[in-house]
């Protein structure tokens, strides 16, 4: 098989998972002959998009869910890391400060959940005490 990232196999007879390429790109709002509002739309509409043909992908065996790295700026030099809910707000933001453009990448990696057994040995203590 090639390294040209189409697909992976997790197993020996296992299913091939495709993989998605990853995010990045530099997102112009100021395009000549469109509204700036109908653009901004449609940049998170392109986003929206690739993240839910992302979480639509088979989980592997051992994951939880899929999770994203993310970074953002206002060029690719300038970008810094950031989390994944945060990404609309930045992107209103630039658009708010009047920014012609923004980059924005976006990784999927693997999620693990954590333990919760601290929470829930806790939770019934104070209640009756």
């Amino acid at each position: 098989m090639d390294n040209s990232g189409v697909s992976r196999i997790i197993a020996p007879n296992a299913i091939e998972i495709p993989e998605l390429p990853a995010v990045k790109k530099t997102f112009q709002l100021n395009i000549e002959g469109k509204h700036r509002d109908r653009v901004l739309e449609a940049t998170k509409h392109e986003i929206r998009k690739y993240v839910k043909r992302q979480r639509r992908v088979p989980l592997p065996a051992d994951v939880d869910y899929w999770d994203f790295d993310c970074k953002f700026g206002t060029s690719e030099a300038e970008a810094t890391v950031v989390h994944f809910a945060t990404l609309t707000s930045l992107i209103d933001a630039v658009a708010k400060d009047g920014g012609a453009a923004f980059y924005l990448e976006i990784l999927a990696k693997n999620g693990y959940r954590g333990a919760k057994a601290a929470a829930g040995e806790n939770a019934g203590a104070g209640r009756h005490g």
